[in-house]
């Protein structure tokens, strides 16, 4: 089969969207020696869509452990107009202000959009919304002849990004769409798409690279040999809830002086909230908080094999791949009450969930859980039994490999 994945980033682009469709074009090569190219941007993130002085990698074409890889350079110099004219548009919401949004929020790729009549796929894919090259996907599958999978990793509360009436026309047109979550497929039914075109699939992970991560490393290289450790993981974005955790930490610090924090993740324009947060801690306090902006796939590993509690409070995510890691790797979870986290994460069962911004719960819930070592066991067991049941790697690839050669049949 010829596959075709339109993705926003990719290896070595730091992202869960960009990791989920690295490792399923993988699958695809290896398993099952599908032909898959990937057409994506030069950014490493998605800052570079919109900021025209962010790093970005060489554009071009190269073959990454047997996928077919075509970047293309982002252009941003629009940006600043097409700020103005969507916060203009979304407040007073005018017509069409959600296509004004789609093309700020990029990537605008001239390069690809002059080579979409050339794309040669069976199947295009592309991942995820609100993005622009969700809407290339569609034009090159029409101009092909190929079958259309769209995977959305949609965020409902987020209205800015995923109030967007383009969004929903567009999955109505695909012969398949695939959903992170039951929450997902059901904000989807009430958006009238048919139920038989909608596939939970959901994300992976390598669950024995994380069981066999020496726990040790980090804690000796931190000088934290035997204290208690809360871990976050992910990029350093507003709605990630770092804020929160650090706003919980001097809730935990009152009954355990020792315990530590280490935020790791990529900075962003945001990280400059934290960094503010963390110097208004007193000096010993700020001792606690270690930060690491950047490590190897490797050291994430390391990183949560290191904690006793991981803590991703954020307010809205499609999945939450870092929940996955962190139970593959034997530890418990603490999530939000929040869009698609409760469909991951089962309340009292294989993780804790919390109110979005309460750094009081989220204080409370930590201690709950460094001072009950059969309580932190019990979660952890049954989160790493989830992932082994629906979530590694081999069972996402397999999957979609399903859905692909059913639209394409």
């Amino acid at each position: 089969m010829r596959v075709a994945h339109f993705v926003q980033g990719y290896e070595p682009a730091i992202g869960g969207t960009e990791y989920l469709i690295q490792r399923v074009s993988e699958e695809l090569v290896n398993t099952f020696r599908d032909e898959v190219t990937v057409y994506t941007t030069n950014a490493y993130n998605c800052e570079a869509f919109t900021n025209p002085g962010t790093k970005v990698m060489p554009a071009g074409e190269e073959v990454i452990k047997n996928v077919r890889v075509k970047r293309y350079p982002v252009f941003n110099r629009l940006s600043p107009a097409l700020n103005v004219a969507q916060k203009v548009g979304f407040r007073f919401r005018l017509p069409r202000n959600d296509l004004i949004r789609t093309a700020y929020s990029g990537p605008l790729l001239p390069g690809l959009w002059s080579d979409l009549s050339r794309v040669d796929a069976d199947v295009v894919a592309a991942s995820s919304f609100p993005l622009m090259h969700m809407h290339y996907a569609g034009i090159a599958a029409r101009r092909s002849g190929a079958a259309l999978v769209l995977h959305g990793g949609l965020h409902p509360d987020d209205a800015w990004g995923f109030d967007r009436s383009v969004i929903y026309k567009a999955i109505a047109k695909a012969d398949a769409y695939i959903a992170n979550t039951t929450f997902e497929r059901d904000f989807l039914l009430g958006k009238d798409i048919e139920r038989e075109k909608i596939h939970v699939i959901g994300v992976g992970t390598d669950p024995e690279k994380f069981a066999g991560a020496d726990p040790s490393i980090v804690r000796e290289r931190l000088g934290w040999q035997d204290d208690p450790i809360i871990a976050f993981v992910g990029q350093q974005g507003g709605h990630k809830g770092i804020e929160t955790l650090l706003k919980a930490m001097p809730l935990v610090w009152r009954q355990l002086p020792e315990a530590k924090l280490i935020i790791a993740g990529s900075r962003t324009n945001y990280s400059a909230v934290l960094d503010g947060l963390i110097e208004g801690f007193g000096p010993a306090e700020q001792k606690r908080v270690v930060m690491i902006p950047n490590f190897e796939e490797r050291e994430k590993a390391e990183i949560i094999a290191a904690a006793d509690v991981f803590a991703s409070p954020s307010g809205f995510e499609s999945f939450g791949i870092t929940y996955l890691e962190a139970w593959a790797a034997g530890k418990p979870v603490i999530g939000c009450r929040s869009g698609a986290v409760p469909s991951v994460i089962t309340d009292g069962q294989d993780g804790i969930l919390v109110d979005y911004k309460d750094d009081h719960e989220l204080g409370g819930a930590l201690l709950e859980l460094l001072f009950d070592r059969r309580l932190r066991d019990t979660l952890a067991a049954n989160g790493q039994k989830k992932v082994m049941e629906n979530y590694t790697w081999k069972i996402v690839g397999d999957r979609f490999r399903a859905v692909y050669s059913k639209v394409v049949s």
